[in-house]
């Protein structure tokens, strides 16, 4: 059975980056996505199109098709330390939620300052062209009901 849109694929995959540091990996799990609904990045889905069970390759995507270009607008210095109230020490590399108009979104520290901090609001493999390989493990029709909820359920599955 060929991978298309409304199949539930599972996939055990090794993430790296362009000088081979692993990044992410699927683990013992395989991961179970439905293809077609934007589970997975642009670029992956175009490559497990047609694939079927047993299959396996390696597939560098590049970010434009991955998780976008770095967006200099997301990254905010002279942002003041209070802003992050009940934290004693703020490092670089903390992750924290912060609250916009367009909604919350992740946001890392890049740099700390005595007042001030920088804060970088772009996904963490914005900008890098990303390496997957791919072994693919099960291909099966989704239920009626993953595809109204646009998601596969199940081992692997995402749970909300």
């Amino acid at each position: 059975m060929k991978i298309e849109n409304n199949k539930v694929v599972q996939i055990k995959y090794v993430l790296t980056d362009a000088e081979g540091n692993q990044l992410d990996a699927s683990g013992d799990e395989p991961l179970a996505y439905l293809h077609g609904n934007h589970n997975l990045i642009p670029g992956l889905e175009a490559e497990l199109t047609d694939k079927q069970a047993g299959d396996k390759f390696t597939a560098t995507i590049p970010a434009e098709e991955a998780y976008g270009p770095v967006q200099e607008h997301l990254v905010q210095s002279g942002v003041p330390i209070d802003m992050f109230q009940g934290v004693e020490s703020l490092e670089v590399g903390m992750r924290f939620e912060a609250q916009s108009e367009q909604g919350f979104h992740s946001v890392v520290i890049t740099e700390v300052n005595e007042e001030t901090v920088t804060v970088d609001g772009n996904h963490e493999m914005a900008g890098m062209d990303l390496t997957f390989e791919i072994e693919v493990v099960d291909v099966r029709d989704a239920t009626e009901e993953e595809i109204a909820h646009g998601h596969a359920h199940g081992v692997g599955g995402h749970h909300h």
